[in-house]
C-alpha cells in the first residue's frame, strides 16, 4: 500500500476529480458533509473552511494505492477499514471527509478528501506528513496482510 498525498486551496476541483463518473467512482464514505449532490459536498466543505482563514490550503486529498495481487481480498469494507484506520493515525479525525473508490486502474485504490480545518475550527497538522504515511502504510499493509512488494520488479517504466 502506498499513499499520495495533496493539499490545495478549493474543494471544488477535488470533489469533481474523486466523484468523475469515468473513473466509475463508488462513493463509500461521506462524513460531515452533505452528500445530495457534487455541490453540496463542496459547500460543506468550504463552510467549514471558513472557520479557520488562516489555513492557506484546507483541502487535504489522500490517494491510498493497493497492489493488484491484493484485489482479492479488498472488499469496499475493508477498504473503509483500512482508509479508517489510516486516518486516525495520521492524525484526520474530528473533521469532514469523503472516500471514493475508482475503478478506473487495474489496482484497487481509493480517494480520501478532507478538511484541514476540523470540526472545532482547528488546523489538522500536516507536520512530516510524508514520512509518518510511509511508516503508517508499512505498518497497515502487515497488519491487513497485504502484498509487500520485495523489490521493484513491477514498476511500469513508461509510466515514470
Amino acid at each position: 500500500m502506498i499513499a499520495k498525498i495533496v493539499k490545495g486551496k478549493g474543494f471544488k476541483g477535488v470533489v469533481n476529480y474523486v466523484l468523475d463518473k469515468a473513473k466509475q467512482t463508488q462513493l463509500l464514505v461521506a462524513y460531515g458533509v452533505r452528500h445530495k449532490s457534487r455541490e453540496s459536498i463542496i459547500r460543506s466543505f468550504a463552510l467549514q473552511a471558513g472557520m479557520n482563514p488562516r489555513v492557506s490550503k484546507p483541502v487535504g486529498h489522500i490517494s491510498l494505492d493497493f497492489s493488484v495481487q491484493d484485489s482479492g481480498k479488498l472488499s469496499n469494507e475493508q477498504m473503509i477499514r483500512i482508509a479508517a484506520d489510516y486516518m486516525k493515525q495520521m492524525g484526520i479525525v474530528d473533521t469532514q471527509c469523503i472516500i471514493g473508490r475508482h475503478y478506473d486502474k487495474e489496482h484497487p485504490h481509493l480517494h480520501i478528501v478532507f478538511n484541514r480545518v476540523d470540526n472545532n475550527g482547528k488546523t489538522i497538522s500536516d507536520s512530516n506528513d510524508r514520512f509518518r504515511s510511509e511508516k503508517i502504510c508499512k505498518l497497515l499493509t502487515q497488519k491487513y496482510g497485504l502484498y509487500f512488494a520485495s523489490g521493484k520488479e513491477n514498476v511500469k517504466g513508461h509510466r515514470l
